[in-house]
């Protein structure tokens, strides 16, 4: 649903809001903990660097889905 833009001319307001920081932080923690993860099952470094940011994307689509 379509917001009514609360800002004022002149001043500025945030780069995000807040459901969008929430989707974001939680993409990026779970990117954060499937790169640990697959660098404790054994993968090199750039592995599971590679597994955690092809997490990422998905978790964004995931997130926005579920939080309303």
């Amino acid at each position: 649903m379509a917001q009514p833009s609360r800002r004022r001319p002149g001043q500025d307001g945030p780069l995000l809001t807040q459901r969008a920081a929430i989707v974001f932080l939680l993409a990026a923690l779970a990117g954060i903990g499937a790169t640990v993860l697959a660098a404790l099952a054994g993968n090199a470094w750039p592995v599971a660097v590679s597994v955690g940011g092809g997490v990422v994307a998905p978790a964004v689509l995931f997130f926005n889905q579920i939080i309303d």
